[in-house]
């Protein structure tokens, strides 16, 4: 099924204001919220695609990268796009703001599941990995579960305890006047449970988690650039109390090329002629980045500068088919030294040029 543009989905023009796309959002959230649509399914369906249009639509970098290439942004490894696993995977991810924009909602009462954080990792690759793409195994440094009690916080043999003084709630009210007032429970900060001292996880010291080395293996796909974002679902921080992993963002740092210079899809390189062949025309090798050369026919009175393209030897185009262009920006070598034949034959030209 085809996916809607993001800016009909919300209902703004391309050029909207951060503030206007975020009154449209809420207008939409506002709509199809599932608290004011129980057991609708369109609805919750229409509620996924507005906060996917949002996420995108709020993150500038994401926002222009799809303005460039619509929804196909985001169909590599690691693209980029939102995606939620389930209603409280949507939730815990946009926090703050639903509970701004409907009361509380959801996230009143016990503190519940939370989302964990995103990672970012800086990856460098040289160019010829960019151009046929490669498999790398990372070391990323992470927070997940304690192991010893699987994130309880609690040794073997004890378990958290209902917290006595919110009574499991998280929060705790206060009457001021006329006003209720909800505060987060300052004893068990708002879980609903806590672990006595005595019984905390001797490993974890009580919290439920442990940072740790974890590998994890990066796909990247022929023709991405510097600055190129993968998104690796799961692979971030663990959620607290129970709540989904973050994603993991691969920065990509493509390293400068000793021969190719590379513009978009299309690679650059500079090709040594000698004068002879610069007058008369001939065959020239050109390199390519895979390590080969292809030989190309000069023709006579190639100029200092003058290109030839060779087509389909450049970049793969990302999320797309065919590749980019190779294009050999001649030089002509003058020689440094003569023979006394040369000389000669030079001066008999230079003789006829008068």
């Amino acid at each position: 099924m085809e996916k809607r543009d993001y800016y009909e989905v919300l209902e703004v023009a391309r050029d909207v204001s951060e503030g206007d796309l975020k009154k449209a959002f809420r207008k939409s959230a506002m709509a199809y919220h599932p608290d004011r649509n129980p057991g609708n399914k369109e609805a919750e369906e229409k509620f996924k695609v507005c906060a996917e249009a949002y996420e995108v639509l709020s993150d500038p970098e994401k926002r222009a990268r799809y303005d460039r290439y619509g929804h196909a942004a985001f169909q590599s490894a690691g693209g980029g796009a939102p995606a939620y696993s389930s209603m409280d995977d949507l939730f815990s991810h946009f926090g703050d703001l639903f509970g701004d924009m409907f009361g509380g909602g959801r996230g009143r009462g016990r503190a519940r599941a939370s989302r964990g954080s995103d990672l970012r990792y800086d990856l460098p690759i040289t160019l010829e990995e960019a151009v046929a793409g490669v498999r790398k195994e990372i070391v990323v440094p992470r927070v997940e579960p304690c192991g010893a009690c699987t994130g309880s916080g609690a040794k073997p043999g004890s378990a958290p305890e209902t917290c006595p003084q919110c009574h499991g709630r998280g929060q705790m009210n206060h009457a001021q006047g006329p006003f209720m007032f909800s505060v987060t429970c300052p004893q068990c900060q708002g879980a609903g449970r806590f672990v006595r001292a005595a019984d905390r996880c001797t490993s974890c010291g009580g919290a439920g988690q442990q940072r740790i080395e974890r590998k994890v293996t990066v796909r990247v796909p022929p023709g991405v650039d510097l600055g190129t974002r993968l998104r690796i679902a799961g692979e971030g921080e663990a959620g607290e109390r129970g709540g989904p992993q973050g994603d993991l963002y691969v920065v990509l740092n493509v390293q400068p090329h000793d021969v190719f210079q590379r513009d978009a899809d299309n690679l650059h390189c500079e090709v040594e002629v000698d004068v002879v062949r610069a007058v008369l025309g001939g065959n020239c090798d050109v390199p390519l980045v895979e390590g080969e050369t292809e030989r190309v026919k000069l023709p006579p009175g190639v100029q200092p500068g003058e290109q030839v393209r060779i087509r389909g030897k450049g970049v793969p185009h990302l999320n797309g088919s065919g590749r980019g262009d190779l294009f050999a920006h001649v030089k002509v070598v003058v020689p440094r030294k003569l023979s006394a034949k040369q000389r000669a034959l030079f001066e008999q030209l230079a003789g006829l040029e008068g």
